[in-house]
């Protein structure tokens, strides 16, 4: 299913926690909330004076939060189609990555005025301004239970924060020294997924400050793409977590493919790209693509004994989700 209706180029997409809507923002400046099984159209979102890079679903499915190149966080009702009457207002520069905390009581964002700001969402105020990195921050992420954030920059590091006190618990770093792009952590909280301009995407223990494996097969040179990772080339590649082989790869965007995300419920794909468009990729029961089937995976997410889940194997990259909860990957360097 192809969903247009985009003026510019789409920069991120989003399935809600609860699997009912896809939310898109785009250059053109609108957010677009999409029934995720229809794909109807159900609020055209306005307010923001620049384009959209970012975009995050409160936990209850509420709310969305958005960061914009006019330097504003805005808040929106999604079930009214309004935007709350109270931005946050405080970086200096584009807001480029965003993220509610598990609770939905914290935001955390990263612009390319070089900070990593921590917001109360109920007052609409900055709890924490995080003096973060010498380049502008390309991703932002909470762990599981709120009380981590991850932040990534062009400057090449990876940073872990204490979010109750501010403090930089770890600084990562690949001898590459390559701009990263995108940071996510796994479900289980051991381990932070990044992107890279080298073309790679490297799994990280963050306790033991390692890299504990690196997906290769897709082209990621210029292009800032969002963890899930969509590629340059117009494709989506899909690794197995734990052996890095690349199961399949999808082609249906023309150029590059900025985001993905993927249905926890039903393991269905979402991408967008700068061709203006969203695409829903189904899961199909016995699939073969370039000459890789589907691996043949517990019902209902269960685990694998190399801790992968069904649905995380079906994203662009790696998977938006990691690693299972048990952390089962290989401690091999890569």
């Amino acid at each position: 299913m192809t969903l247009t209706g985009h003026k510019r180029g789409v920069s991120a997409v989003k399935f809600s926690p609860d699997g009912r809507w896809i939310a898109s923002c785009s250059a053109d400046c609108t957010i677009k909330i999409w029934d995720a099984v229809t794909g109807a159209l159900a609020h055209t979102l306005e307010g923001h004076l620049a384009g959209i890079n970012c975009i995050s679903w409160s936990p209850d499915s509420k709310y969305l939060a958005s960061g914009s190149d006019d330097k504003l966080i805005r808040l929106w009702d999604v079930q009214r189609g309004k935007c709350m009457p109270t931005p946050l207002t405080g970086h200096h520069n584009y807001v480029f990555s965003l993220a509610f905390s598990p609770k939905g009581n914290m935001l955390v964002s990263g612009s390319y005025d070089e900070a990593v700001f921590l917001w109360d969402v109920r007052t609409a105020r900055l709890m924490r301004s995080l003096p973060a990195h010498s380049d502008p921050v390309s991703g932002v992420d909470f762990v599981r239970d709120g009380t981590l954030a991850a932040s990534c920059s062009s400057d090449g590091l990876i940073r872990i924060w204490d979010t109750g006190t501010g403090q930089c618990l770890k600084t990562l770093v690949h001898e590459d020294n390559a701009a990263v792009t995108s940071v996510r952590f796994s479900p289980n909280g051991k381990f932070v997924l990044a992107a890279t301009l080298d073309s790679c995407v490297r799994l990280w223990d963050y306790v033991e400050g390692r890299c504990v494996k690196t997906y290769q097969g897709h082209q990621n040179e210029k292009f800032s793409l969002n963890a899930g990772f969509g590629v340059e080339d117009g494709k989506i590649v899909l690794w197995d977590v734990s052996s890095k082989e690349v199961l399949q790869t999808l082609s249906g965007h023309s150029g590059v493919v900025l985001g993905v995300d993927v249905g926890l419920d039903d393991q269905t794909i979402v991408t967008c790209g700068v061709d203006k468009t969203i695409k829903i990729w189904k899961k199909q029961p016995t699939a073969a693509m370039n000459g890789h089937h589907e691996p043949a995976l517990p019902q209902q997410a269960s685990r694998d004994d190399h801790g992968v889940a069904e649905h995380e194997l079906a994203q662009n990259g790696t998977a938006e989700n990691g690693v299972g909860e048990n952390g089962a990957v290989p401690h091999e360097q890569s």
